[in-house]
């Protein structure tokens, strides 16, 4: 009976692995900037079970995330940022759905507004 419980349980878990979303790949979206402009950055992801890895590309070039996770259909990283020797980092926070993926982003300590935004995947 232990072991039909442990073989049970190990199942469940391989099938809530295989529920994570699939956000390999690339994905762009208009990010917001200053005085309402936006400005096109790409995202680079690669799973590995709930381990997500990748770059962000944009007018600054290309740094790393860090700290990505990937939970269902919620995923979150972070990037740090530097400016004049000060470093930033930002909070990403997503919901995917299909094709779709609904960001909001801040600094970290809450400081600033949040930021909305939509990344759609390339293709």
């Amino acid at each position: 009976m232990r072991r039909l419980l442990t073989t049970g349980f190990l199942f469940g878990l391989l099938a809530l692995t295989a529920l994570a979303a699939d956000v390999t790949g690339k994905w762009t979206a208009a990010m917001p900037g200053r005085g309402g402009q936006t400005r096109t950055t790409t995202f680079t992801f690669k799973v590995d079970g709930n381990t997500l890895t990748g770059t962000v590309s944009g007018f600054r070039g290309e740094m790393p995330i860090a700290e990505g996770k990937i939970d269902g259909d919620q995923i979150s990283f972070t990037q740090t940022m530097e400016f004049n020797g000060n470093s930033m980092k930002i909070l990403y926070k997503g919901t995917v759905s299909g094709d779709e993926i609904k960001f909001t982003r801040q600094r970290e300590g809450g400081e600033g507004r949040t930021q909305e935004f939509t990344a759609k995947r390339a293709s």
